[in-house]
């Protein structure tokens, strides 16, 4: 019963001991007991294990209990999921590790390590009850429902053996501890209640067995009231004490109790009927049954149950099952005799021909005859497929039917045993002298119409149904039943006998199955027994029955020793003979194949070396075939490679073609966008010319007006003064002015800075990418440029003309004011003495001030490269410096003119040196902040590019 890959540590029996389940933590094992056959496997995943799977009792059901607490139930002929336990609750989830089942297959109990202990309702599936043990229950060791007699299987004391040794008794309805067994000093491993529930028997941890009565632990519980009547016994005599009926179990042999030192015990020998005590220890068999009641039991229904034939037959034939004796006759080998088996029997499972292999060594190693039999394998075949699990089995049933059924064979070995067939042909000329006498007639032996049934006791006469209920019989009477039975069959078998006139026909007959019933021919067995004669009877010269000899096997020399002995001898010889000529012709045939091999190189290398030519003449032609092959290709590439570049070059012909078409497109576009723009800017340059004339008239009008004005001003010296006064204060303010303005320009510098920068650095990228196109444009419209160049040089020279005339006229106006104005310096500088020194302090201030913004525009420009941001900040300089001279311009009369002036320019200082640290930190702020920006500008164009 192979198939288990780890150990099996739970066997659960059907309870009609038909199947078993044997179970390991990998998978599971249904098995059929009387074939011991598998029938079916459980696979799991390798993640989950089996805790245990098991049958429940009076029930066609099978419970599998997973180590991730899932419960299935199965039905086990068909294997179907019939349903699923739920997972129990959180508040008390436990991983189960034993079970219990009640009688009737309604209730679950399981446990594991923890104090608390679920029922299950099978037939609700769902939890019912769940009981919380002691304290001192840390986990359960053993469950088992201990059985009453009346509570119709509905048990309802449960046993519960837990990690401190001691087995508690509840009851699952009340919850309530009834008694103990065991304790913390002499704690129980393991327990096993009687199928009734009278018993418990328990090995202790200290390797002691003991047993418990129940009816003794319930005695208190079960106790009735005590009686009103009490009696006062006397004391008995002989008195045993507890510790005489105690036993101790050895190993070697079984002791009884021992016997009371202060009495006797008295014996009594009954004498009975000699006769009939022999019968009855004849018929009584070694496992309790009897003989006589199943004959009786074979003749009302024909046949033995199915499911326990093999065990009637294992007590009829009072098997020993010496497993040392048949081991060393295993541990021998396969016998020489039945090495080529396989050839002269070819079986088609691998088990069961090594299997028959195995029981005819076996019984070739017992006894010298079984070498040299013939019709052995036929003989034992049967009962090897029969037994062929139980190869011990099926080794003493062959030889118990070779010692009983058989006996007298081997008499006439290696001849088939005439003696017996003479009794059968004695009781078929008694019963049937037609059939005899048609036998004789057609050269029929007996050889012929019986030795074919005895060789192969009938199996290939009988299908397997029919052996097995012939066998029923044969083995539950005496050795002369299976005589009888070839007397039957042919009896029975008369109407197509006496229809055979040919021998082969006969053969035929005798070796092939026919339509013949086997209750007929056991009856007709039957009534053989009874009526025939004793002196023709084959039980007359047959002994009775007798098993094989416990221990050890009998010695089995039934045979003519000397032939056996001779034919050993003989076959020896032939074998050495046999030998020495393989071992000769082995030489011969190495000789031989070294020549063959050493011809056959030869010729392999005459053979290669003309291969090999013609390979290469082969390989030649093919070389230059494939030459050919590639010139012509050569030959075609070139065509096409040429067809292609010619495509190519149309192709690149066309593209340029557009190309150029699209290029003269854009020029003359262009073309016509430069001749549009030289047309407009001609007519500015008109229009300008033309607002420039004007201009130049109305200038000639103002220098004429600013002219009477001027000697206006003259003849109103008086309210001069006062203007002067009131242009000195406006001068202050407009000093104020440019310095507020040049503040406000420095920042707007910066910012135009940047903006220039970045537009420039853009501008700069645009016209290097535009700069290859330009370039072409450029020379072509450099004739129509040089044209409007000598038009606009023509009108720059009309204009020049008039500026000249401007300048002359401006000179002389300038030359009248310069007069004028040396007669006023004369008048004022007397008075510029006393002016400058009281703006000393005045001039101090504003000489800072402008230091610092000179400072910080110098700075501005220097941080800007660009020519053009240059020239402004030379511009803005410029215009300092023409602010710096504003005060020196002015002229004042006298001292007390000055005074409202100067208290004026004393208050701005005073407000200007208040908020000059001011704007100093914020003009620094700003050039950092100008800064970084010109930093970020800087890195823009780079971060671009890339």
């Amino acid at each position: 019963m192979r198939g288990h890959e780890s150990s099996v540590f739970s066997i659960s029996v059907h309870a009609s001991g038909r199947y078993a389940i044997t179970t390991s933590s990998d998978t599971a094992q249904l098995w059929d007991l009387d074939t011991f056959q598998r029938k079916r496997k459980l696979n799991i995943r390798q993640s989950v294990g089996i805790q245990k799977v098991f049958f429940l009792p009076l029930n066609n059901t099978i419970l599998s209990c997973f180590k991730d607490n899932s419960i299935f139930a199965w039905e086990c002929d068909t294997l179907f999921c019939k349903y699923q336990l739920p997972a129990p609750p959180e508040s008390s989830s436990i991983l189960y590790k034993v079970f219990a089942v009640t009688r009737d297959g309604r209730l679950l109990a399981a446990g594991g390590k923890s104090d608390h202990l679920h029922v299950w309702c099978l037939e609700a599936t769902q939890l019912v009850r769940i009981i919380q043990l002691p304290t001192k229950v840390r986990a359960i060791r053993q469950l088992e429902f201990l059985p009453d007699s009346f509570d119709a299987g509905s048990n309802q004391v449960l046993s519960v053996l837990s990690q401190d040794g001691i087995m508690r008794f509840v009851n699952i309805q009340t919850c309530k501890l009834l008694f103990e067994i065991g304790s913390l000093d002499e704690g129980i491993s393991s327990s096993v209640i009687s199928p009734h529930g009278r018993y418990i028997a328990s090995i202790m941890e200290n390797g002691s067995l003991n047993i418990y009565s129940v009816q003794a632990l319930t005695h208190e519980i079960n106790k009735p009231p005590p009686p009103l009547v009490k009696v006062i016994e006397d004391l008995p005599n002989n008195k045993l004490s507890s510790s005489d009926l105690k036993m101790k179990i050895t190993s070697g042999r079984v002791q009884q109790p021992a016997k009371s030192r202060e009495g006797k015990i008295q014996t009594r020998i009954l004498k009975q009927d000699l006769a009939g005590n022999f019968e009855n220890k004849e018929n009584e068999l070694s496992d309790g049954l009897n003989k006589k009641r199943l004959q009786i039991l074979l003749k009302g229904y024909g046949e033995y149950p199915m499911k326990y034939r093999m065990f009637i037959w294992r007590s009829l034939l009072q098997l020993p099952e010496n497993h040392t004796a048949f081991s060393s006759l295993i541990d021998k080998g396969t016998h020489v005799a039945f090495l080529n088996l396989q050839k002269k029997y070819p079986i088609k499972s691998r088990k069961l021909l090594r299997v028959l292999q195995r029981t005819l060594s076996a019984l070739a190693h017992w006894s010298a005859i079984f070498s040299d039999t013939p019709y052995l394998p036929l003989l034992a075949f049967p009962f090897v497929k029969l037994f062929q699990n139980n190869q011990l089995i099926c080794f003493e049933v062959v030889a118990t039917l070779i010692i009983n059924w058989c006996q007298y064979w081997f008499e006439y070995f290696p001849n088939p045993p005439i003696n017996i067939l003479s009794m059968i042909e004695n009781v078929l000329a008694f019963h049937d002298k037609e059939l005899l006498q048609h036998f004789v007639d057609h050269d029929v032996t007996s050889q012929l119409y019986a030795w074919p049934l005895l060789e192969t006791v009938f199996s290939e006469v009988l299908t397997r149904e029919e052996w097995l209920k012939l066998f029923d019989n044969v083995f539950s009477n005496h050795p002369s039943f299976l005589l009888m039975t070839v007397v039957a069959y042919n009896i029975c078998s008369r109407a197509p006998l006496l229809h055979c006139t040919l021998k082969g026909d006969f053969q035929y007959f005798f070796h092939h199955r026919n339509n013949l019933d086997i209750n007929v021919v056991i009856r007709e067995v039957y009534h053989l027994m009874e009526i025939t004669p004793a002196n023709i009877h084959p039980e007359s010269e047959l002994e009775v029955f007798v098993a094989l000899t416990k221990g050890q096997y009998p010695v089995f020399n039934q045979y003519p020793k000397f032939i056996v002995d001779y034919q050993t001898q003989e076959r020896e010889r032939i074998r050495n003979d046999e030998l020495d000529y393989l071992r000769e012709r082995q030489t011969v045939e190495d000789m031989q194949a070294e020549v063959d091999q050493q011809r056959v190189e030869d010729e392999a290398w005459y053979q290669k070396q003309e291969l090999l030519r013609k390979a290469e003449e082969t390989r030649r032609e093919m070389l230059l075939q494939e030459e050919e092959k590639m010139a012509k290709q050569r030959q075609r590439l070139a065509a096409v490679k040429r067809e292609l570049k010619i495509k190519e070059i149309q192709l690149q012909d066309a593209a340029r073609r557009r190309f150029l078409k699209l290029h003269q497109d854009q020029r003359e576009m262009e073309l016509r966008r430069l001749d549009d723009e030289i047309e407009r800017k001609v007519q500015m340059r008109d229009r300008e010319i033309a607002s420039t004339a004007k201009d130049l008239e109305m200038r000639h009008l103002e220098l004429d007006i600013r002219k009477r004005l001027y000697e206006k001003n003259l003849t109103k010296n008086q309210e001069a003064v006062v203007k002067e006064i009131q242009e000195d204060a406006d001068a202050y303010r407009q000093k104020v002015d440019l310095e507020d303005h040049m503040f406000h320009k420095l920042i707007e510098t910066d910012q135009t800075q940047s903006r220039k920068t970045q537009k420039i650095i853009e501008d700069s990228l645009a016209k290097a990418e535009q700069a290859s196109l330009n370039t072409d444009w450029k020379i072509q419209t450099l004739h129509k440029q040089h044209c409007d160049d000598l038009h606009r040089s023509a009108g720059y020279q009309e204009v020049a003309a008039l500026l000249q005339k401007n300048r002359k006229k401006e000179t002389e106006v300038l030359n009248a004011m310069m007069e004028e104005e040396a007669k006023k310096w004369k008048e004022t500088e007397e008075k510029e003495f006393h002016l400058r020194s009281e703006k000393k302090a005045s001039a101090l201030s504003d000489a800072s001030r402008k230091w610092f913004l000179k400072k910080e525009m110098s700075a501005a420009l220097e941080h800007a490269e660009d020519p053009f941001i240059q020239a402004e900040a030379h511009r803005l300089r410029s215009e300092q410096a023409a602010s710096s001279c504003l005060p020196r311009t002015s002229q004042f009369s006298g001292m007390s003119e000055l005074a409202p002036s100067a208290q004026v320019s004393l208050s701005r200082k005073t407000e200007w040196d208040s908020r000059e640290p001011d704007l100093i930190q914020k003009v620094r702020n700003l050039r950092q902040r100008l800064t970084a920006q010109a930093r970020e500008r800087c890195q823009a164009p780079r971060l671009l590019a890339a």
